[in-house]
């Protein structure tokens, strides 16, 4: 099966989104305490971070700035991978609802940090 391929806008536009919709699932499912709150807030600010950057950097003033809302954006998948570990490993939130996410953030993480490296080297 082709892969489409999709631009990193999109990639991490339609992350925040599920972001966003994991939040609002975790905080309507009554049963969840104070602990996966602060662990989800953390995700939902990080996650959709992520994204917000990426749409930043199409109005950068210089490649230099561009590469720095890249970076950002990179720094906030790296958070947002560490908490959804971090949900994953303490067993608040089951793998299989996760497994998608963690998979996902990693790809941007991956995207990310060859555009960063790709332009860094133009530049020299």
């Amino acid at each position: 099966m082709d892969r489409v391929k999709i631009s990193i806008q999109e990639r991490t536009e339609n992350f925040a989104i599920r972001i966003v919709k994991a939040y609002c699932q975790i905080k309507n499912d009554s049963h969840f305490d104070d602990a996966i709150m602060v662990l989800a807030k953390q995700l939902l600010r990080s996650g959709t971070s992520i994204g917000a950057n990426v749409a930043e950097a199409k109005y950068a003033q210089s490649n230099k700035d561009f590469i720095h809302k890249y970076s950002i954006a990179l720094k906030e998948a790296s958070e947002s991978r560490y908490w959804i570990q971090l949900m994953i490993k303490s067993e608040i939130i089951p793998v299989q609802k996760m497994k998608l996410m963690l998979e996902e953030v990693t790809n941007i993480i991956n995207i990310l940090t060859s555009i960063i490296k790709k332009l860094k080297a133009k530049e020299r």
